[in-house]
């Protein structure tokens, strides 16, 4: 796919991965549309990226946001939906375990919804995580959830050729802002994450936006997971 002169759809699109991913799809020639649930609390936004304001677990917002950007080209969601499980799972408070698979809820309709607007020759990433087939201890829900998303891109994938494309983004651990901490906390805490993976530190929402621009490129690639975990899968 030439970048130039699409229109993309980009979920979480106004910080870390999802904003990364959005700048170098303009820097690419392509008109971006940035999506979250509040786009006010944003940063400043890059000139070429417009945004607006859709929770993913809403059905007829959904809907009624890709009706009225029908015609697009090129869809990415790393919007993380709601709040993220931790810690053993005999001990898990089940209702956070269910509130971890939001993040499912918000692919699934970001895919249901879509297809029908998006042009012929389309181009669907999502983003996973390595847990998803490499776990740590206290890493059950989001194992569950990545796995789920990875099956079920595999699955759509075969429903949707030849019109359309999807695949998926797997990141390891990658300063964004959703590490909390700041400061000497933060390093301390990232190099503690990553601490005896092959490549020991953190990768950058940059370097996630490269995997999503290469699915987006490379037309003879769906159903597929690219990972860039900084060898996680091996250590």
């Amino acid at each position: 796919m030439d970048i130039a002169g699409k229109k993309a759809i980009v979920f979480g699109g106004t910080s870390g991965i999802g904003l990364a991913a959005a700048k170098m799809l303009v820097q690419e020639g392509a008109t971006v549309v940035a999506v979250s649930r509040n786009p006010s609390k944003a940063g400043p936004i890059p000139e070429g990226i417009s945004t607006e304001a859709c929770d993913a677990r809403d059905s007829a917002a959904m809907e009624a946001l890709f009706s009225k950007h029908s015609g697009f080209d090129i869809l990415v969601s790393a919007a993380t939906g709601g709040e993220r499980a931790f810690g053993p799972f005999l001990e898990m408070d089940m209702d956070g375990f269910k509130g971890s698979f939001d993040k499912l809820w918000g692919y699934a309709n970001v895919v249901r919804y879509s297809v029908g607007h998006l042009n012929e020759g389309g181009s669907i990433t999502l983003v996973s995580g390595s847990p998803a087939r490499k776990a740590q201890p206290g890493q059950t829900a989001l194992s569950a959830v990545g796995g789920a998303v990875e099956a079920m891109v595999r699955s759509v994938a075969k429903e949707i050729a030849p019109r359309h494309r999807i695949n998926v983004v797997s990141p390891g651990i990658i300063d964004t802002p959703m590490v909390k901490v700041q400061g000497a906390e933060r390093e301390a805490l990232l190099n503690k994450m990553t601490q005896g993976k092959l490549i020991p530190r953190a990768g950058t929402p940059e370097e996630v936006a490269q995997g999503i621009l290469f699915l987006i490129k490379n037309d003879f690639v769906t159903g597929t997971t690219v990972d860039v975990d900084g060898g996680a899968l091996l250590s």
